[in-house]
């Protein structure tokens, strides 16, 4: 029975497999003539330094850092969740850079949106500091849960040799595996100020293709002059960094456009109408829609409408509202296929009019009912980011690994409210240490990931309160970086004996049965909130995930019963493939061990392992 290995997605055979796919021809024997590969690209093969080229020191060890295998896995917490048997929402408290390594083969390609607001190395924020040899056990020590020799997270002071090398050691092995998990329709905006904006823009033209550069966009993000730069000029404006795998629009799904109605314009599609702005930002796009036919009154929503009363009114004139029956319903335009290009023609330079960083401290702040964060993001501005990025797609994935404050998640959820849409979050943050001095430290609030979840709690809850018949999903699912539920052989002299007793038991004794779940999950590539379901087979505990895509029993003394019992879960569930995993120890004796792996392939089950 094979074992099952305990890191995550090699991402360096996966490169090899796709280089194997486009030029068999350049392997022998497992290796790779590359003579012969670079005759196959021509003039595309650099043959010397002279030639343009991004780099700085400790690039290429950053660079194997992003290709390392992590050995750590992501332990349920449900007491800190949200309805964790219904949401599809997730906050992993971790370090992102071992975070996104376990998230590859669950989620490759499967994330439409990454925003991200990472520290813009102004000499105070914090810089990862990234450890080759084992990543997890030098973020447990980083953060205190491990005893270490003294290692603190800490500052990049601007006095430091390698400014801006650190930044980008820390920046670039994250974004080559955030590409990994963008949908090839995806797109990740990046928040930066002018201190990075240029390093960032050339990291990013390597790791996701100059070609698939999209925008620099401009966000005023102060209404008053600020005097403290000591250049003499006013900083009053940030950026938005914009990469896609594909140029928006080249390549765009037109599945959803069709024509029930028979409408001599051709096949449309319902487009949200609902607006991003509130009153005082935009008061003229707050006013009672009516329909004119039955003098419904749909009232207006919080955020007000899309549009003003004139463009309102034209659309109305044109026949292109979509009037819901009852009055609490939400009126939708129709969106002609061959209006597309119109509609969607982008964002301009500038971004989130009269939006700006106090309005962030506002919406935090009354949550809190004090000061419990330094300079969010305003909802309203990833709300615009959002629209932009999924466009109608209500199903979409939001991916936010610098989570800071919650407030991409606190966005997909009212965006969610808005146009019942049923988008998904995922939410990445450290547990930074808050200051002592701060508010949020004297609330209670240890960290920053503490901080985040709290938010996200009290965000859903005021949606609920302000929309009581609301039925989408306003709970997240909370996950911990921490190392392998496998203990690892690391025997030490001295306590050689202890040691030998304690391997006889490998599954370590503070892991629950759910906590190995959730780690063969992220060995099998299974989506961290897929059903799993409990089943007592022949008195034994089995788990049956996703529908019978993967079987678990981590009993002891299993027998034929419990085995022929597994094949007859398939027989029902009939899943295209049933994997199974057993520990390697669980089984009765050695001959059922044996009998067990041909009874289940004559089930029709050759995926079996064992921890």
């Amino acid at each position: 029975m094979e074992k099952l290995d305990g890191k995550s997605m090699d991402i360096v055979e996966q490169n090899i497999q796709q280089l194997k796919e486009l030029f068999p021809e350049v392997f022998s024997e497992g290796k790779i003539k590359f003579d012969q590969l670079q005759e196959l690209l021509g003039n595309y093969v650099v043959e010397d330094e002279d030639h343009y080229n991004f780099t700085w020191h400790g690039k290429r060890k950053a660079g194997r850092l992003a290709q390392t295998p992590s050995t750590g896995t992501l332990r349920p917490c449900k007491e800190e969740s949200v309805d964790w048997d219904t949401t599809q929402n997730l906050f992993i408290e971790g370090d992102n850079l071992e975070v996104l390594k376990l998230l590859q083969k669950s989620y490759h390609r499967q994330v439409k949106m990454i925003y991200i607001d990472p520290p813009y190395n102004t000499g105070n924020d914090f810089v990862y500091e990234d450890d080759f040899k084992d990543g997890v056990k030098n973020y447990l020590e980083l953060t205190g849960q491990l005893d270490s020799e003294g290692k603190k997270m800490g500052t990049n002071s601007s006095a430091a040799g390698r400014y801006h090398t650190n930044w980008l050691n820390m920046m670039y092995p994250r974004l080559k595996l955030a590409r990994n998990l963008l949908r090839d329709d995806g797109a990740i905006f990046i928040s930066i100020d002018d201190v990075e904006a240029d390093n960032l823009k050339k990291v990013c033209n390597e790791v996701f293709g100059e070609e698939n550069f999209i925008a620099q966009f401009v966000w005023k993000s102060r209404q008053n002059k600020d005097n403290r730069n000591v250049t003499g000029a006013s900083i009053d404006h940030e950026y938005i960094i914009v990469y896609g795998r594909k140029i928006r629009g080249a390549d765009r799904n037109t599945d959803q456009y069709k024509n029930p109605d028979n409408d001599p314009r051709g096949d449309w599609s319902s487009a949200n109408m609902v607006g991003i702005l509130p009153q005082d930002q935009r008061p003229n796009c707050h006013y009672d829609l009516i329909n004119p036919e039955n003098n419904i009154n749909y009232g207006k929503p919080k955020m007000g409408w899309r549009y003003d009363q004139n463009t309102m009114n034209n659309l109305i004139a044109e026949n292109k509202i979509i009037w819901p029956e009852k009055e609490d319903g939400r009126p939708r335009r129709k969106l002609f296929l061959n209006e597309l290009q119109q509609e969607y023609t982008g964002f301009s330079s500038i971004v989130a009019k009269d939006i700006y960083t106090r309005d962030g401290t506002k919406e935090i702040d009354e949550l809190f009912g004090f000061k419990a964060f330094d300079f969010p993001k305003p909802t309203a501005l990833i709300k615009e980011l959002v629209v932009q990025g999924i466009e109608e797609d209500k199903d979409a994935i939001v991916l936010d690994f610098f989570a800071g404050s919650g407030t991409t998640a606190n966005t997909v959820m009212q965006l969610n409210v808005d146009d019942n849409g049923s988008r998904r979050h995922i939410s990445v943050q450290l547990p930074e240490t808050t200051d002592e001095k701060s508010e949020a430290f004297k609330s209670g609030y240890k960290n920053i990931a503490d901080i985040s979840k709290e938010r996200i709690r009290r965000a859903a809850k005021k949606i609920q309160e302000e929309n009581p018949d609301y039925k989408g999903d306003l709970g997240f699912k909370v996950f911990k970086l921490d190392s392998s539920n496998i203990k690892r052989w690391e025997a030490d002299f001295d306590t050689l004996e202890a040691d030998l007793l304690n391997a006889v038991d490998y599954i370590k004794q503070d892991r629950s049965s759910e906590d190995v779940l959730y780690e063969l999950l992220l060995k099998y590539g299974l989506d961290l909130t897929v059903p799993i379901e409990t089943r007592s087979i022949a008195g034994k505990t089995v788990y049956s995930i996703g529908l019978g895509a993967l079987v678990v029993c981590l009993d002891k003394d299993i027998n034929m019963d419990v085995v022929n019992g597994i094949g007859a879960l398939k027989e029902e569930l009939q899943p295209e493939i049933m994997r199974v995993v057993f520990k390697d120890d669980g089984f009765k004796d050695d001959v059922v061990k044996t009998n067990a792996l041909q009874t289940l392939k004559r089930y029709g089950i050759e995926d079996i392992k064992s921890l």
